[in-house]
């Protein structure tokens, strides 16, 4: 292994804030849990979340069942 082949994320639950189009990491680490399956989901493969309700989902499906759990879904 070579010095660019090393991996200095720090493990662990990261804490992030949910922005339109984008995420902060307010503490780093290398996953977060998807809100509906308790999945861990890791940061360089986050790619649904909810800025109303701060929450990560590991997948399309995952996010419209909680949205229709919550009523945010028309019909």
């Amino acid at each position: 292994m070579n010095q660019m082949e090393r991996d200095f994320r720090p493990d662990g639950l990261a804490e992030v804030e949910y922005l339109d189009g984008e995420y902060r990491l307010v503490k780093p680490g290398s996953f977060v849990l998807c809100a509906v399956t308790g999945d861990r989901i890791p940061i360089e493969a986050l790619r649904y979340w909810s800025v109303d309700l701060q929450e990560a989902y590991a997948s399309p499906a995952s996010a419209l069942k909680r949205f229709q759990d919550r009523g945010l879904t028309p019909g």
